[in-house]
């Protein structure tokens, strides 16, 4: 057995019932074979075990009062998975199905997606299993100040520094910013995510978006193919979706789906101009269906229930939420002539359904590198926080085009390396751990 095998082996029987954490690091330490064998230094060091392992876990209640004076109680989550690279990063997910399991696998995922941004922060993640649709505004802001009287003691410029992601938007963000202010009488940059108001970047809700379709540019002008006249299935209608559909609008693709927990909406004639701003009041409506969008705009259907991945396209863009490609899903894609998959939701694909594209030649732009743009943008909102300065959206997108651009062509640069071809997965999980790993080999065993 390899090494690798064995540490699989090793994390499952340690992660019990973890079924999405175990899923990751799979993924993730598979690909790491040819590198492993490469580099006897790194198994010497046990990288393997210790960057499967987080350097800190916590878990905790959040009490706190609705509307009708009932107590309710939540539990919050924070997991600090590596700081070799520099202070905790990642977001805060609020959403009824939080656990450990989730909050792992978007840790471990983050390791590898920060280091890709070439920028100096470390892996994290957090959330709580509460759901923000249907609170009203006091609900959510009690919420929030009670998670935070928890969170603050574990945070800070320098140590961990949260973000928002699914259910965690500027308002969320806001009220915890506010209550971490008053707890530790001190405005720094500790949560990023911020409105502008509040020392924020500008442009950040578009980033992930636009760094999404940055890097599917890339990734088809590596075929020879640009993004002009093609056709694309976008789930989800949240911030991703809405920076994605904006943004391929704007380099001439047509949108033609998104969808909910609801179901999906089929629009032919292109989801543009206020359709797309259509998406901000879908979001912002709290109630967590895209069906409305049906009833607005004449000629887009909705189909209750269902997802989008029948839908004939030359691009998908699942940007909802995890494992939302099955292998049915992906037999359906494959058999409407798929090429190309740019994952924008963390882990969308299950590895079931990324085998079963991959072997009929789809390329699959993996999430940990296409959807890094918002932890970038994160990150140089961290700066602006530390400078005290403003960037402008022109500075910011700048920015951010050369970052994904830069993530695409360390991908392609490893998979060169390492004779992998157009395994553009494996690419970007080669090219995030070896950052990683040598920064743990230089710090010593710690």
């Amino acid at each position: 057995m390899s090494y690798v095998s064995e540490v699989i082996e090793k994390v499952a029987a340690k992660n019990p019932m973890q079924p999405e954490f175990l899923q990751t690091v799979k993924e993730v330490l598979e690909s790491l074979e040819p590198v492993i064998e490469a580099n006897p230094q790194y198994q010497k060091a046990a990288i393997l075990e210790r960057i499967t392992e987080p350097e800190r876990q916590v878990m905790f209640r959040v009490p706190w009062v609705d509307d009708n004076g009932k107590v309710q109680v939540n539990r919050g989550f924070r997991v600090q998975f590596s700081s070799a690279l520099g202070p905790y990063k990642g977001g805060l997910r609020f959403a009824p199905n939080v656990n450990i399991s989730i909050i792992k696998f978007l840790g471990f995922e983050q390791i590898f997606k920060n280091s890709l941004t070439g920028l100096p922060i470390g892996g994290g993640k957090g959330g709580a299993d509460f759901d923000p649709n249907g609170k009203s505004d006091m609900e959510i802001m009690r919420f929030c100040q009670s998670f935070m009287t928890e969170l603050f003691r574990h945070i800070g410029p320098n140590t961990d520094v949260p973000a928002g992601d699914l259910g965690v938007g500027g308002r969320e963000i806001g009220y915890m910013m506010g209550q971490y202010k008053r707890i530790r009488d001190s405005y720094d940059g500790t949560l990023t995510g911020k409105g502008t108001v509040n020392g924020g970047l500008a442009g950040r809700a578009e980033a992930t978006g636009y760094g999404i379709v940055f890097y599917a540019r890339e990734m088809l002008a590596h075929f020879g193919e640009t993004l002009e006249g093609k056709t694309c299935v976008v789930s989800g209608f949240g911030n991703v979706a809405w920076g994605t559909a904006k943004k391929l609008t704007e380099l001439g693709a047509k949108v033609i789906t998104i969808s909910g927990p609801d179901g999906y909406i089929l629009d032919e004639a292109g989801v543009s101009g206020e359709k797309i701003d259509y998406m901000l009041d879908l979001r912002n409506s709290g109630e967590n269906i895209c069906a409305p969008y049906a009833d607005k705009f004449e000629g887009a259907k909705f189909f209750k229930g269902e997802k989008p991945w029948g839908v004939k396209a030359d691009l998908y863009f699942p940007c909802a939420t995890q494992n939302e490609i099955h292998v049915a899903d992906a037999e359906k894609m494959i058999a409407n002539g798929c090429r190309y998959l740019c994952e924008g939701a963390n882990m969308p694909t299950t590895n079931e359904a990324i085998e079963l594209l991959m072997k009929n030649n789809v390329v699959v732009g993996p999430s940990k590198a296409a959807n890094a743009g918002g932890v970038a943008c994160s990150c140089i909102e961290m700066a602006q926080n530390a400078e005290h300065l403003i960037f402008s959206e022109e500075d910011v997108y700048e920015k951010l085009e050369g970052i994904m651009v830069n993530i695409f062509k360390q991908s392609i640069a490893a998979c060169e390396k390492y004779g992998l071809g157009n395994n553009l997965i494996a690419g970007a999980n080669i090219a995030g751990f070896e950052k990683v790993a040598n920064a743990m080999l230089a710090q010593g065993i710690v």
